[in-house]
């Protein structure tokens, strides 16, 4: 087995750039992995194993390097048509509308309550993504934030822990809000990388010798340390601010109508003068708290930068972030705790804060009903090039032909105004697709061409004619990365089609429906709408939902014994008796009578789930 890309056998390190299957792109390959056959039978295959140079790598060091371990775990799951899965999104879509004091049996009822530390990260990235693509990522997280506000009785403590409700809201700025981090602090962030000065407030950290070496002459003294340190940190920390407090038209309309539903329910929670801060300290949490000063401290995984931090600047962005944080804070914590040596910063971080109090009102100062007017803004910038690649190419022929074989090699290179292609990276006779006449940008079954990892393109030209243009990728990777680059640039098109067909056209029908007309509508629903972040686009619901279906099956039985065996006295009506209706935290035997319909309707969707799982296996 070659590789296609550059020709080289499979079990040698490949000339070529090539992914590893997890996002991570190399210059070369200079090790691998051997998994024995017993460790692949366990279920899943799960261990240690030692990571071993390739020979000509080892030899080129001389025989020394050292031994590293892997810890490996592979899942692996089956995905069944999305008509198997329709019944469980459509309790998924109820359940944001139900009242959530009574919600205890819905589907993101149990969710949260199954939901660990380890796995509610992942689940909380599932939801947003399956939702967003649905377009109800607005009344999702203001389901799962209003169940969190109503059980909250101390507004301090609101938000604060990792629950899921947290979770979603941080994942969906991350999805959503990457490029609006990027405009508001890359330059801030460059500028911290390129001129590494020495920054440093507290004693016990100070290095004097090689604060001389950087930024002083002659040997300087603490204070003298201090007294730098504090002009440097302001003389970042401004420019910062400005940029937050200055970007409230850059921030994404999605954005800024969740923080606006978001600041009405905890101000319907928690009324009056007394509660006045709380409404902006639960923004701020998430924006500042988790998202900018995140981004300050570790900007790689935030896609900041290329590369981590040297030690010192490390220092720098920690001591930014500390400050970023404080002022997200509203200054609350000021002067209290162990770090008392940043009170040289405080009076610049509390002129800060009232800035911030406007820029918080000023976000949520936005017309709900302006999200369905004007068109939808571009996504990716108008000249840069954001992608490129090889890609298998083959058009559509009107002989209606699908040979595997018709695929050509092409370089790719994808901008705001153009999808150009040619045969070579160096080469000038380039052909060129206006991205403004994409139509959708969608995958293509495996059947279609026999071929894995496929997505079609569809546009129409200036004179009105119709035509697709397929296109094959190395691996599932790299086709989420070029459906999600073309989605974006394509974000503001009018012209969309709301439907496509998902096969190909030949032998005188469509592959996917069997319909015989070219011409016949499409089958399958585009997702033009979807477009996230770069590296974790919703590409594909039905694998989401059967996350979501994984993760039911675990609370199954804890959610027929709550609900529907008769031995679970907690929810019998007369368990009640005696109590003060004020305090007893019970539901109704109406409001019980609907979660027990709610349940056995749930347990039934996930007994039609197993039952469609098992048919699949016998016919497989």
């Amino acid at each position: 087995m070659r590789c296609w890309s550059c020709g080289q056998r499979r079990g040698r390190p490949p000339r070529c750039a090539w992914s590893s299957g997890t996002g991570t792109w190399w210059a070369r390959m200079t090790s691998w992995v051997e998994f024995p056959a017993q460790a692949l039978l366990q279920r899943p295959p799960n261990g240690w194993f030692r990571l071993l140079p390739f020979p000509r790598a080892e030899e080129d060091a001389g025989g020394s390097l050292g031994a590293l371990r892997v810890k490996v775990r592979l899942t692996e799951d089956r995905v069944l048509p999305s008509e198997c899965y329709q019944p469980l999104a459509e309790l998924l879509v109820g359940s944001v509308r139900e009242p959530v004091e009574e919600d205890r049996a819905s589907p993101l009822a149990l969710l949260e309550e199954l939901a660990s530390g380890d796995c509610r990260g992942d689940l909380a990235t599932t939801l947003v993504k399956l939702f967003l693509g649905r377009g109800l990522a607005g009344a999702f997280l203001d389901y799962v934030t209003r169940r969190e506000v109503s059980r909250t009785t101390d507004p301090n403590v609101l938000f604060r822990s990792n629950s899921l409700a947290s979770k979603c809201m941080e994942q969906f700025l991350k999805l959503v809000g990457m490029r609006y981090l990027h405009e508001v602090l890359g330059p801030g962030i460059s500028r911290v990388f390129e001129e590494k000065k020495y920054m440093e407030l507290d004693p016990s950290k100070m290095d004097l010798s090689r604060a001389r070496r950087i930024s002083f002459k002659g040997v300087p003294s603490e204070e003298q340390v201090r007294d730098t340190s504090l002009g440097l940190l302001t003389g970042y920390l401004g420019p910062f601010m400005d940029a937050i407090v200055g970007s409230v038209d850059r921030c994404p309309l999605a954005l800024r109508l969740v923080f606006k539903q978001l600041r009405r329910r905890v101000e319907e929670r928690f009324p009056g003068a007394g509660h006045e801060d709380v409404k902006y300290l639960v923004m701020s949490s998430f924006l500042f708290l988790r998202f900018f000063a995140p981004a300050i401290l570790t900007p790689k995984l935030f896609n900041l930068r290329d590369q981590h931090a040297d030690p010192q600047t490390s220092r720098s962005l920690l001591l930014l972030a500390k400050a970023v944080q404080s002022i997200g804070n509203l200054g609350q914590q000021l002067g209290q705790g162990k770090e008392l040596w940043m009170a040289p910063l405080h009076p610049f971080l509390l002129q800060s804060v009232t800035r911030v109090r406007d820029f918080l009102d000023q976000l949520v100062d936005v017309d709900e009903d302006e999200e369905t007017r004007g068109p939808a803004r571009a996504l990716v910038p108008p000249s840069e090039t954001v992608r490129e690649g090889y890609l298998l190419k083959r058009k559509e022929e009107p002989g209606g032909l699908a040979s595997r074989f018709a695929f050509k090699k092409r370089y790719f290179w994808l901008s705001a105004d153009n999808l150009d292609y040619a045969k070579s990276p160096e080469g000038q006779a380039r052909t060129s697709v206006a991205v403004r006449n994409i139509q959708a940008v969608e995958r293509v079954d495996e059947g279609a061409f026999q071929l894995p990892h496929v997505m079609q393109v569809v546009t129409r030209d200036e004179a009105g004619a119709q035509s697709t243009t397929y296109l094959q990728c190395k691996n599932v990777n790299d086709l989420n990365q070029w459906l999600s680059a073309l989605r974006k640039a394509s974000a503001a098109n009018q012209d969309k089609l709301a439907t496509c067909h998902p096969g190909a056209f030949r032998g005188g029908r469509w592959t996917c429906c069997l319909q015989a007309e070219r011409a016949a509508t499409g089958c399958s629903r585009t997702h033009s709408a979807v477009t996230l972040g770069d590296w974790s686009d919703p590409l594909n619901p039905d694998a989401e939902i059967q996350a979501v279906y994984r993760q039911l099956l675990l609370g199954r039985d804890q959610l027929r014994m709550k609900f529907l065996e008769d031995l679970n006295p907690d929810l019998a009506p007369e368990a009640n008796a005696g109590k003060d209706p004020g305090t007893a935290d019970r539901p109704s035997p109406e409001a019980l009578d609907r979660q027990r319909a709610a349940a056995a309707h749930l347990l039934q969707v996930l007994e039609d789930l197993d039952r469609a799982h098992e048919e699949f296996l016998q016919r497989s």
